[in-house]
């Protein structure tokens, strides 16, 4: 194993970083690509000799109905990547695991793109300067915000629709949490209206 984790080193000082170049324009935050991810990734492998190759293994799969009604497929893979060393022969296996959400027939895709790309930022230590635990959004609609004093336009303390993520007021949030169980904008109310 000694020739494959010498050239694994150097992998990942090729991939120690890979840019945030997609948006999520509906969320509005920045993100590495599953693309970027690979083409860096698979840049590196052939460079120093090492081919991989992927197994995919179905981990489970379930339907569920979303807020707005719609029915989708939640599906959770486990990808295994063995890489192999092309002038020695050996090898060394990753594994990942990702969950992928789809009203149509891309769930699978979705969840395996997510395992492999997360598969080799973890393995590799890609930074991205994403922190999954850093989740300001969630964090806001979990925990209501304290009502401004009167007179005072405290932009710190605005509350976000749940669904959409715009600012809402403090007296729509308190009418759409008594209503609907979560803070909602005035177009998320419309919408779980057409929907009951």
């Amino acid at each position: 194993m000694q020739k494959i984790a010498k050239k694994f080193v150097e992998v990942m000082k090729d991939c120690s970083h890979v840019a945030k170049n997609g948006t999520n324009d509906f969320h509005r935050y920045k993100y590495a690509t599953a693309a970027d991810v690979l083409e860096k990734v698979n840049a590196s492998l052939t460079k120093h000799g090492l081919a991989s190759v992927v197994d995919i293994n179905l981990l489970g799969s379930k339907e569920i109905t979303t807020a707005k009604g719609n029915v989708e497929q939640i599906v959770t893979v486990e990808v295994s990547v063995t890489l192999i060393d092309a002038e020695s022969g050996e090898s060394l296996t990753l594994k990942g695991l990702g969950s992928g959400q789809d009203s149509g027939d891309k769930s699978v895709a979705k969840a395996q793109t997510m395992a492999i790309k997360y598969c080799y930022l973890n393995s590799l230590a890609i930074a991205t300067n994403d922190d999954p635990e850093a989740d300001r959004h969630t964090d806001e609609v979990m925990q209501p915000k304290a009502k401004p004093a009167q007179g005072k336009n405290n932009s710190a303390n605005a509350l976000i629709c749940h669904d959409c993520g715009s600012n809402i007021s403090q007296k729509v949030a308190d009418y759409s949490k008594a209503k609907f169980g979560r803070f909602l904008c005035y177009d998320c109310q419309r919408s779980q209206q057409s929907v009951a």
